[in-house]
């Protein structure tokens, strides 16, 4: 598996988020599952020490996702965004919202899956300009710690 980042807190406006790219040992539409069915979501968004039993997610342009994110301190984090677009299996782009973190402001990621052999590459960007470096550096730590649980996941650990 490989994992590069980037912060590219350099940049203005909402240009500003991280980009990783990560190699999934697992087929595209496998990959494309995880981040579109519910049960698949709930096990790896957060990584392996959260729960989210309440996830709902309405898999279409416009259609809405959210859940509450259970921290093992017993704290939680809400979070909630749209789909915005949807090429299966190769392209998702979706908002994102931590209430505690940005209020009612909404980031973007954007997905590209790209078959690579018999895996798939991954490139996830995370932007909007609404986080400060710290926050993005955080971010990106947080993300890459989810990717890591669904790579788990695929691999049916």
């Amino acid at each position: 598996m490989t994992d590069n980042a980037v912060i590219n807190s350099h940049l203005e406006g909402t240009d500003r988020g991280y980009t990783i790219t990560r190699t999934f040992d697992a087929p595209r539409q496998l990959v494309w599952q995880a981040w579109t069915t519910p049960e698949q979501f709930a096990v790896w968004f957060g990584g392996p020490t959260t729960t989210m039993p309440d996830i709902a997610m309405d898999v279409r342009p416009g259609g809405a996702w959210s859940g509450t994110m259970l921290l093992p301190d017993g704290g939680t984090i809400a979070w909630g965004g749209r789909f915005l677009e949807l090429d299966p299996p190769s392209r998702l782009v979706l908002t994102l919202n931590d209430a505690g973190v940005l209020a009612a402001e909404y980031e973007t990621m954007t997905l590209t899956l790209t078959e690579v052999g018999g895996g798939t590459r991954l490139e996830l960007r995370q932007s909007g300009g609404h986080l400060s470096d710290e926050q993005y550096a955080a971010a990106m730590h947080g993300t890459g710690t989810f990717l890591d649980a669904m790579a788990d996941l695929l691999a049916g650990r």
